[in-house]
């Protein structure tokens, strides 16, 4: 016990690798304050499952438009800077909302333009964020470095909706946007401390060619590609944030605290299982284990959905969350451990486009078919779809199906083709 309890803090020896989850649980637990109040004021001022569903169109169409930008630029300037500039950004957000609140604006089409450049600023932290970890770890302990970092941000994503929710039940929005300003403040001050220095990693001339190289990647490595498009297309139907607003105050007939508990119970159940994964790694068969979260996250989905009771709400939201961390851990380590650090920025802008895609346009689309059949509806029927598309990927990714253990990933990188013979077991 006391070795497996030394093999899983390990990772913490390491003074950057600290510093940087500090800011990482500060940068999230700011973006979670935000997103109770937005849902909360806007479901408040329009009274619309369509206008929460605008609230994900409005990050999702910035991001797109400039992740693959976003992670060229991860590759060629120091990461370091790229996060300090983006959190500079996100204050600038919080403190537009804040006025937004404070000025008493009904027109929601202003945090829609906030919405947008955070969508924007996001473009470029994502990629840069994602290709900074594997600097912060030796390689034979990147996996745990993943494990433990996704820990870090489900902490934040436990403790954002529910301090959020508090505030804005005590305070209204102004006071979670305030806090939100004063954590992004603090993640520049932290950022700053780092020492590590990433430099540019590629030498490619800027060009068409190197800015798609990204996907070209993806595509040529099966395992990346089809757990990566799993978890995009599973979470862009299966996704249900978007509608929780509607489900606390119409369905279980509870307030923004209410709200906070649901929007915090995937991240209690993803942090337990982050946290079982970094002390006792997935071990084999990682691919059927995949496979089957996702179908666990898709079951649980539906029960939320057809659940007129909060506790069963919050536990099966619970469910879900944990069941997506195994999907979260599996596609973030092949990602690290199968590509070279002069593409770890096109290829995690790449991955965190399909992310937004599944988070930002699964709340549009969850919003917008809510608008027309009603949000259970809604609900039900993207967790159908989330199972269906768990039987079409297992029958069409056959090599992710044989993934055996992660650990002989993070010793050998995956090469271009024939992926399965180093991951898979014989």
């Amino acid at each position: 016990m006391a070795s497996s309890h030394a093999s899983a803090t390990s990772v913490f020896r390491h003074r950057d690798f600290r510093l940087y989850q500090l800011v990482r649980l500060c940068a999230v637990l700011a973006v979670q304050l935000e997103s109770v109040a937005i849902g909360w004021q806007v479901y408040e001022l329009t009274g619309s499952a369509l206008a929460l569903g605008y609230t994900g169109l409005a990050q999702f169409l910035p991001f797109v438009a400039f992740a693959l930008v976003g992670g060229q630029v991860a590759d060629r300037v120091d990461r370091r800077a790229i996060l300090v500039v983006c959190q500079l950004v996100m204050l600038l957000c919080s403190l537009l909302l804040l006025s937004f609140t404070l000025g008493h604006v009904q027109d929601v089409r202003f945090v829609y333009g906030v919405l947008v450049l955070f969508g924007t600023a996001r473009a470029f932290y994502s990629p840069a964020s994602s290709a900074l970890v594997p600097r912060l770890v030796p390689a034979e302990e990147l996996t745990r470095a993943v494990a433990v970092s996704s820990t870090t941000w489900q902490v934040a994503t436990i403790a954002g909706p529910a301090v959020g929710g508090v505030l804005y039940g005590w305070g209204g929005p102004k006071g979670a946007y305030l806090g939100s300003a004063v954590l992004c403040a603090l993640t520049v001050v932290w950022m700053l401390l780092l020492k590590i220095r990433t430099g540019a990693s590629s030498r490619e001339p800027f060009s068409l060619s190197t800015l798609m190289a990204g996907f070209r990647f993806v595509r040529r490595q099966r395992l990346l590609l089809g757990s990566i498009t799993l978890d995009l297309f599973a979470v862009l139907l299966g996704g249900a944030v978007a509608l929780l607003p509607i489900y606390a105050r119409d369905v279980l007939h509870t307030g923004p605290w209410g709200m906070g508990l649901l929007r915090s119970a995937p991240a209690v159940g993803a942090a337990v299982v982050a946290l079982l994964l970094a002390s006792r790694p997935l071990g084999g068969r990682a691919g059927w284990k995949m496979f089957a979260s996702v179908a666990v996250f898709g079951a649980a989905t539906l029960v939320f959905g057809l659940s007129h009771s909060l506790p069963l709400s919050i536990v099966a939201l619970a469910v879900a969350g944990g069941a997506d961390m195994v999907s979260v851990v599996v596609r973030s380590t092949l990602e690290m451990v199968a590509t070279p650090d002069d593409m770890r920025g096109r290829v995690g802008a790449v991955n965190m486009m399909c992310v937004g895609a599944s988070n930002e346009l699964g709340e549009f689309r969850a919003g917008a078919f809510a608008e027309h059949v009603g949000a259970v509806t809604a609900v039900v029927s993207g967790a159908v779809g989330t199972l269906v598309v768990v039987a079409l990927w297992a029958w069409g990714f056959p090599e992710l199906r044989r993934v055996n253990h992660l650990e002989e990933a993070a010793r050998e990188p995956l090469p271009d083709t024939e992926p399965e013979k180093v991951l898979v077991s014989g």
